[in-house]
């Protein structure tokens, strides 16, 4: 499947192809579909008659098989269905179940009623009954929850049904953000069973793998085969070889078109529709992305709708500000609201200087003020617990300016610096909280380096200093005791590292800022390898939480990945300072 040119409301996800069948049967099925027309007629002629009592004779014409017969029939059989629900309401429930249970190919037949919808455009006559539409929606969303397929199905039956009921959302737009919250929820499932690292490796293996078998066919001179080993081969194409992947691409494919489609009209950006689809996406990133610890991927589907307008992008932004300083908030969402507005503010190639800037404006003046309300009371120590939105903020502010801070000196050295030099670095890092010392060692690191270039902060006495305190920690594990030391206190992830996705990847990648790294910076030298590494987009390799925990070396922190951020105690609530002004 292809992105280029996918038009979400008017072609179906891939059409599957009926072959065999003879001469016999084909004027059997004639026959056969002639004798359903006429018994559709009939049931269509006598409709305010079919009440409770025909209850059994109605079942049987649900049954009867209408996919992939004639388009007489399937006519003749969707209006019918119009009619029976319009007259008798009582069977709308059944209606509905029947054509939902045909929203995915089945093992006989292989076509979805997807196909159907494109051609006919009677499902919105059979999903939009006027004077019921309520009913619809209150009945609908029940039958489309309990038909979603298992996770581990093909990614063809889970496209299918994605697609249509995307589709369902755009008949039905009162139920547009419970279908994204539905589908969103599948779609985290195989994101978190599928950490990024795992995704690469095997990617990397299936071409290895690949590589091999080419050096093995040297010597031989069949080039016909040469050349079909290499077209069947899933690495040299755009199907993941990871399982799980594959089936999380064909979805984000068939959502970041949906939101595209549903944004633009004749190619236009449609404000009103784009800004009711960011509300609904927003509700839903609330409340399953956000408190979802190292998804990898489903959180583009925002990124990607940012990208329509900067307003859009500061309406984001200002959405995870007010979620950060918030101490109404548990603090675990306060958390991963900073990681996610630093990544954004460092990835988003569409954001401006202005805009990254402004969120500095923000998040330095609230790191002043909430060291100001600590730094003389008793709770002034380094202590996750007591302070992990702090901590994950200043993180924010130490990525940002890792990835951003060419641009905002570029153009006017002088005036570049002297706003960094107006942000009071060197505050922040030396004060009692010591942010430094559970910040991840590569983004402390490249920090250290960067600030030391430009004269704004020492950091590597402090450095130096926490490096001398930390102390191993030995754990029980299945093989013995091993000795571990944490890098990763805080537990944190950055939603919008890279993207490695194949298909779903060519509408992300014009958008994205990849890591570039700073040759004329001196930094340390495990981090400088890190980042040496031949096709190296990410300086945090290794970093971030995957898949593997690693013990806590202070009591605030917690393994990495063995638990998620919810299950985490919310640290105690702190005076609230006064905050900057929301953007």
């Amino acid at each position: 499947m292809e992105i280029e040119g996918r038009d979400f409301m008017n072609t179906p996800p891939l059409k599957t192809v009926r072959f065999g069948g003879n001469v016999v049967a084909t004027l059997a099925k004639f026959k056969q579909d002639a004798q359903i027309i006429n018994w559709l007629q009939e049931f269509r002629n006598c409709v305010t008659q079919l009440s409770k009592d025909h209850e059994q004779l109605i079942y049987v014409a649900l049954r009867l098989p209408w996919l992939g017969r004639s388009p007489a029939v399937v006519e003749e059989y969707l209006s019918f269905l119009s009619n029976l629900v319009s007259a008798q309401t009582v069977y709308l429930r059944a209606c509905l179940k029947m054509v939902v249970s045909n929203f995915k190919p089945s093992e006989f037949l292989p076509v979805c009623v997807d196909i159907l919808i494109t051609q006919y455009g009677y499902f919105e006559d059979v999903l939009f009954f006027l004077p019921f539409q309520r009913d619809t929606s209150c009945f609908l969303m029940p039958i489309l929850i309990d038909n979603f397929p298992f996770v581990q199905k093909s990614s063809r039956t889970l496209e299918c049904y994605v697609h249509n009921l995307l589709r369902v959302a755009v008949y039905i737009p009162s139920l547009r953000r419970d279908v994204l919250e539905l589908i969103i929820s599948r779609m985290l499932k195989l994101d978190v069973s599928a950490p990024r690292g795992e995704i690469e490796e095997v990617e990397e293996n299936a071409v290895q793998q690949e590589l091999k078998g080419e050096q093995e066919e040297e010597g031989l001179f069949d080039m016909d085969e040469d050349v079909c080993s290499v077209k069947s081969s899933p690495a040299g194409t755009n199907v993941m070889v990871h399982p799980v992947a594959e089936r999380l691409d064909t979805l984000m494919v068939v959502l970041l078109a949906f939101i595209k489609d549903m944004c633009h009209v004749n190619s236009c950006l449609d404000v009103e529709r784009t800004k009711d689809l960011y509300k609904d996406l927003v509700g839903v990133f609330d409340k399953l992305i956000l408190p979802t610890h190292a998804s990898c991927h489903v959180q583009y589907a925002l990124f990607y709708l940012c990208s329509f307008r900067l307003a859009l992008a500061e309406a984001f932004l200002e959405h995870l500000w007010r979620l950060l300083q918030s101490p109404s908030h548990p603090a675990v969402l306060r958390q991963s609201a900073a990681g996610y507005m630093g990544s954004f503010l460092a990835r988003a190639k569409f954001l401006p200087v202005a805009t990254v800037r402004a969120c500095l404006d923000l998040l330095v003046p609230w790191l002043h003020l909430y060291i100001d309300s600590q730094d003389s009371g008793s709770r002034a120590y380094c202590d996750i617990t007591l302070h992990g939105p702090f901590y994950n903020a200043c993180q924010a502010v130490f990525y940002t300016l890792i990835f951003r801070h060419r641009s905002i000196l570029e153009g006017n050295m002088k005036k570049g610096l002297a706003y960094l030099q107006s942000l009071n670095l060197e505050r922040i890092v030396m004060c009692q909280l010591n942010p430094l010392k559970v910040c991840l060692p590569a983004v402390t690191n490249m920090f250290a380096a960067i600030t030391r270039k430009y004269q704004l902060v020492f950091c590597y006495t402090i450095i130096e200093r926490n490096n001398r305190h930390i102390l191993p920690v030995v754990r029980s594990s299945v093989g013995g005791d091993c000795v571990s030391t944490n890098t990763n206190p805080l537990d944190s992830f950055f939603p919008f590292d890279p993207y490695v996705l194949k298909r779903s990847s060519k509408l992300i990648e014009p958008l994205y800022q990849v890591w570039e790294e700073p040759a004329d910076t001196e930094v340390d030298t495990v981090t400088t390898k890190r980042c040496s590494d031949a096709d190296e987009d990410d300086f945090l390799r290794g970093e971030t939480p995957e898949t593997k925990g690693v013990m806590g070396m202070t009591p605030g922190s917690y393994e990495s990945h063995l638990h998620s951020p919810s299950s985490v105690g919310s640290p105690k609530t702190l005076d609230p300072c006064p905050s900057p002004a929301a953007l």
